[in-house]
């Protein structure tokens, strides 16, 4: 039996009709100038936050909607259909808006839940190293207790976020000893003696999300910048994966209906050989297929944020879901290139920036091959009704 989402379908309704029209009236005229000039708009950021498009799922009462995984992925595909970036900012607060939700003091959550989610304060969520992308074993950032607090020292590169960031969340060693069981995450303000930012990359998509490096050197923490435990890093980066890779698969789905809307309309007024190309059978095949694969990738994003939001083990439908999702957005908006022809291919036309937007997606939040080797683990452990 398929699960079914917990909260009122009204509700759900409500909070997907206002991320559209947001999408339509503020993001999509904006995205073709912020994808060309990859530029970082904290104003639309801004006006997100006061509509309460941050923090889905986190409590009313620290500041966020209160609502669930489900109605996150009902926003995420919605924004993304206006563009993937602005919906990039959305994954990265909810992912933050949960590690404070779960494992933060009071304190830490009074001093910084609710600047986050009114996007008055940026964040950056600090992961990654020249020796640790999809192998969180291989970081080499340390912390070590000097005092009451902590030093800092390390890097972190391809960074969402760290141009611009106020404060990042960064997942460091703390006893090298232990492997997994000696990684913590400290909350670092981004402007503290012996913090440097890289300059910012230039990427071949989703050019409005600011990705660059970080480096610590001997940076002084106190005691309170510890979230939560020592030791329990991985643990926490874990802990909110799954939401991650809902977040993923359904930004992949609203870049791919957002291809299928542009392909449809263009098919409908393209003449060719003295008719519509939507009159080809080819051409109606390839929208059919785009129409089937979307509708299949949002399925498996559903079904994985409600398995979230029901509290049953979701790690091989969150990574099926991600993993099926953006394998889709990468065919069909190459599809949606090749019903537009040489015009899809130009720059300024929506659906090359899609193609481009797509790609990203089997990237990060761990790769597709990573979804893949996480998908067999549990095949293995589970049987095949997982």
């Amino acid at each position: 039996m398929l699960p079914i989402p917990r909260g009122d379908h009204e509700t759900y309704v409500q909070i997907q009709d206002m991320a559209r029209r947001f999408a339509d009236n503020v993001i999509r005229p904006a995205a073709e100038a912020l994808d060309r000039d990859a530029g970082f708009p904290a104003d639309i950021y801004r006006q997100m936050g006061e509509l309460g498009l941050f923090g889905i799922s986190v409590p009313e009462a620290l500041g966020g909607v209160g609502l669930d995984a489900y109605a996150y992925a009902i926003v995420m595909e919605e924004l993304s259909r206006g563009y993937a970036s602005l919906a990039d900012q959305c994954g990265l607060i909810e992912l933050i808006g949960t590690l404070l939700t779960r494992f933060a003091s009071p304190a830490q959550q009074s001093a910084w839940m609710r600047d986050v989610l009114s996007a008055r304060k940026f964040v950056a969520y600090c992961i990654t190293e020249a020796e640790a992308g999809s192998d969180i074993s291989g970081i080499r950032t340390t912390a070590v207790r000097q005092g009451s607090g902590w030093v800092l020292n390390g890097g972190k590169i391809l960074i969402h976020n760290a141009p611009v960031a106020d404060v990042g969340f960064v997942l460091v060693r703390t006893d090298p000893e232990v492997g997994h069981r000696g990684m913590s995450i400290f909350i670092v303000p981004l402007d503290l003696p012996g913090v440097a930012r890289g300059a910012r990359e230039h990427k071949m998509g989703q050019r409005a999300s600011q990705v660059g490096t970080l480096s610590f050197d001997n940076v002084a923490l106190p005691a309170d910048a510890l979230l939560g435990e020592a030791g329990r890093g991985f643990y926490m980066m874990m802990n909110v994966l799954e939401k991650g890779r809902v977040g993923i698969g359904a930004l992949a789905v609203g870049i791919a209906q957002a291809g299928l809307e542009a392909a449809l309309e263009y098919a409908r007024v393209r003449r060719q050989f003295g008719r519509l190309i939507s009159e080809n059978q080819g051409i109606q095949w390839m929208l059919a297929d785009m129409l089937k694969e979307i509708t299949a990738a949002r399925a498996l994003v559903h079904r994985a944020a409600v398995m979230i939001d029901n509290g049953e083990p979701a790690n091989a439908a969150a990574s099926i879901a991600k993993c099926f999702a953006a394998d889709m957005a990468v065919a069909q908006s190459a599809n949606a290139v090749q019903i537009f022809g040489g015009a899809g291919y130009i720059r300024g036309v929506e659906v090359e920036r899609l193609y481009r937007d797509a790609k990203i997606c089997q990237i990060y939040e761990g790769t597709n091959q990573i979804q893949r080797t996480v998908i067999a683990r549990e095949l293995l452990r589970n049987g095949a009704r997982i």
